[in-house]
């Protein structure tokens, strides 16, 4: 009896010792998928049981009581954490585990650029890949509402910065990061702006800067063109700024200004209308912010492109003329 009872003990110990070490074996295997990748989404809540099921159900060839059974004697089964996930060919037990323990959901990029308008903004939020299109047929009211901010006009609210989100994350989430991110910004740049702008409120700053971002050719000309603009305000000059004046045309400019278009008054219109336009033109990055804020020491009072992407500064109006002639009209 004995000897009976101590074969059923070693035949026991080699199936168990069988089992591990196919278990050892298998978690180190690719998982067979039915495609290339495969999206898997856990929702909080969802239990180790519930996600072993999920992964079979996204296509994933697997046993779920088996995927279950490693995440249990793994000891980190109740580290699995809420995320949207994308899982591709090659990835075995112990790598997906790892995944899901981490939390490395799977994510998209979208790059908002300096100096876009809000068209351009939504245009870009559109096309992103994986991106829930939440404010889509909404007007520019119906978005600021959705953002907390009703009432506010869009333009230059969003800073512009390369923004990573999770697949199936919504535009307006993305658009809150921006919100907020331009909030910080310009609350920065408003603390850190000379005594002496005539400039009274962040709300201003932000205008120029926008202006001032549109306007710069060479980073180098920031803080000059910044100046010119600052110093017209002083003396009460207008401004008169193309870009303003496109952005007031809106959807009917079509790349060529006229002169009609510069004596066609709207509230954007620096040529008709004094001091700043009502809103920003633009979304500002930080190097336009801080140059509306801390513009160059200088008396210049007008600039025109040299063509390179350079500009000429001048502080009268008949060196103004000369540089005009000279780089605008090709007169030595």
């Amino acid at each position: 009896m004995r000897r009976f009872f101590l074969t059923i003990f070693l035949l026991a110990s080699f199936v168990a010792l069988g089992v591990g070490a196919w278990g050892l074996w298998w978690v180190h295997q690719p998982l067979p998928m039915k495609a290339a990748t495969a999206d898997l989404p856990v929702e909080p809540g969802t239990t180790p049981r519930g996600v072993a099921q999920l992964v079979a159900d996204a296509g994933v060839d697997v046993s779920p009581p088996l995927l279950y059974w490693w995440f249990r004697i793994s000891g980190q089964d109740r580290q699995i954490r809420a995320g949207s996930y994308e899982l591709e060919r090659g990835v075995t037990p112990k790598s997906l585990l790892a995944v899901l323990v981490r939390g490395e959901e799977a994510t998209r990029s979208v790059v908002l650029v300096e100096g876009w308008n809000i068209r351009q903004v939504r245009a870009a939020l559109a096309k992103a890949d994986q991106l829930k299109p939440d404010t889509v047929g909404d007007t520019e009211e119906a978005l600021m509402a959705k953002l907390g901010r009703p009432g506010v006009h869009p333009e230059g609210r969003f800073f512009p910065d390369t923004y990573t989100y999770s697949k199936g994350s919504t535009d307006v989430a993305v658009l809150q990061r921006a919100m907020r991110a331009m909030d910080r910004h310009l609350d920065a740049a408003w603390t850190a702006r000379a005594s002496d702008l005539p400039l009274k409120t962040p709300e201003q700053a932000l205008i120029l800067a926008s202006i001032v971002e549109k306007e710069t050719g060479k980073p180098s000309d920031r803080a000059e063109i910044a100046a010119v603009f600052i110093n017209r305000l002083r003396v009460g000059m207008p401004l008169q700024t193309d870009p303003t004046v496109i952005y007031g045309l809106g959807a009917s400019f079509d790349g060529n200004l006229r002169k009609r278009d510069l004596q066609a008054d709207t509230p954007w219109n620096t040529y008709t209308r004094g001091g700043l336009p009502p809103t920003p033109i633009s979304m500002p990055g930080k190097a336009a912010l801080l140059a509306a804020v801390q513009p160059a020491q200088s008396k210049s009072l007008y600039f025109v492109s040299r063509g390179d992407g350079t500009s000429h500064f001048s502080s009268s109006l008949d060196e103004h003329n000369r540089a005009v002639n000279r780089y605008q009209r090709g007169n030595k």
